[in-house]
C-alpha cells in the first residue's frame, strides 16, 4: 500500500495558491490550470523536484519540459534571446506559445529540464492562477501536462485526479480550460530561420506574418514536448473521419455530424478545441471498446486538434 495521501482537490483561490506556492518552494509537485491544459509544476532550478516530475507521469527521460516564466526577465536568464524571440514575446506572451531557444550556460536549471539539448522551451502563460504562483513562489516551474505520459491531457481538475491520483498531492481547481490544446511550440535556429514543432492555438500563419518563411524539413529529432508519435491516446482504438459510428464505436461528432458526444454541434473550432480532451476522456471511460470521430476541417486551430487527433488514433 501507498504512503503517499491522496490528491486533495481545492478551488484555487487565494489560500491554495498561498499552500502551493509551499509546496512548490520545497520542491513538490502541484497540479495548476493553464490557458492551454492543467499543468504538473515544480520547480524548474530542483533535480529532485523535476525527476519527481517524471516519475509522476511515466514520462521519457529524452522528452524535456516547458518551463513556465513570470515574465520576459526571467526567461533572458534562462535562455539566449534575439530580436526574433523579443518580438515573438511581445506579441504572444503572455499566452498559449512556447519557444525553444539556445539555453545560457549559467542557466540554473536541473539538467534533466532540458532532456540534455542545448536547448530550452520557454513560455509565459496567461492564466492567472499560474502567474500567480509563478510571481509568488519566484522561480521559474516545469510544468507539463498533469497526466499519465501518452495519455489524454487533462482540461479539467477531475482529469488530473483520474490520471496521477495520489503522485500529486495537490490539484488547484481553476475551472475547464479555455483554450483546451497545447500551447504552440516553436523553434528558432541560429540561422535565422525557424520551425514549428508543435502546431496549436497561435498558428502557423501568425508566426510567418512576422519571422518570414519557416525553414524546410522534417521533425526528426525530439527537440520539444509533443512531437512524440502516438500521443493524447484514449487506450483504444481510433478511427478518424467518421461519417457515423458503428455499435461498438463511442462516437464523437464536429457539426452536422452527431454522436455520443460532440466537440461542437455548431461546427466552431474554438469550441472543439476546448472540447477536444474532455470528449476523449468521456471515450476512455466509455463501455464501448472503439472511438470515432468525424472529420474536422484543416484550418486555423482545426490543425491542432487534427494534429492530436492523429497521434491519438496512432
Amino acid at each position: 500500500m501507498s504512503d503517499k495521501q491522496p490528491a486533495q482537490v481545492q478551488p484555487a483561490d487565494d489560500g491554495a495558491i498561498a499552500r502551493a506556492v509551499h509546496v512548490l518552494r520545497s520542491g513538490g509537485l502541484v497540479a495548476v490550470p493553464t490557458e492551454t491544459v492543467y499543468g504538473l509544476a515544480a520547480r524548474a532550478d530542483c533535480t529532485d523536484a523535476v525527476a519527481a516530475i517524471y516519475a509522476a507521469k511515466g514520462r521519457p527521460d529524452f522528452n524535456p519540459l516547458i518551463v513556465h516564466v513570470a515574465d520576459v526577465e526571467q526567461a533572458r536568464e534562462l535562455a539566449l534571446f534575439d530580436d526574433r524571440a523579443e518580438l515573438l514575446a511581445r506579441h504572444f506572451w503572455p499566452g498559449p506559445l512556447t519557444l525553444v531557444l539556445p539555453l545560457r550556460p549559467a542557466a540554473r536549471l536541473a539538467p534533466a529540464v532540458t532532456a540534455g539539448l542545448p536547448t530550452i522551451a520557454l513560455r509565459m502563460p496567461a492564466h492567472p492562477v499560474m502567474r500567480a504562483l509563478l510571481c509568488e513562489a519566484g522561480v521559474p516551474l516545469a510544468a507539463p501536462s498533469a497526466n499519465r505520459s501518452g495519455a489524454v491531457s487533462p482540461t479539467s481538475a477531475a482529469h488530473v485526479a483520474g490520471s496521477l491520483g495520489n503522485a500529486v498531492p495537490l490539484i488547484l481547481d481553476g475551472g475547464p480550460c479555455a483554450r483546451g490544446v497545447e500551447s504552440t511550440i516553436v523553434a528558432l535556429r541560429a540561422d535565422g530561420g525557424w520551425k514549428l514543432l508543435r502546431p496549436g492555438p497561435v498558428s502557423a500563419a501568425e508566426i510567418d506574418a512576422l519571422l518570414g518563411d519557416a525553414a524546410p524539413g522534417d521533425n526528426d529529432t525530439i527537440e520539444a514536448p509533443g512531437q512524440l508519435a502516438s500521443h493524447y491516446a484514449p487506450g483504444k482504438p481510433v478511427r478518424l473521419n467518421a461519417a457515423r459510428g458503428a455499435p461498438d464505436e463511442f462516437m464523437i461528432g464536429f457539426g452536422d455530424i452527431g454522436g455520443d458526444c460532440t466537440l461542437s454541434a455548431r461546427g466552431d473550432l474554438t469550441e472543439a478545441a476546448a472540447r477536444l480532451y474532455a470528449c476523449l476522456h468521456e471515450a476512455a471511460a466509455s463501455a464501448k471498446p472503439r472511438v470515432a470521430i468525424a472529420a474536422v476541417p484543416e484550418t486555423g486551430i482545426g490543425v491542432a486538434i487534427n494534429d492530436r487527433l492523429r497521434r491519438a488514433a496512432a
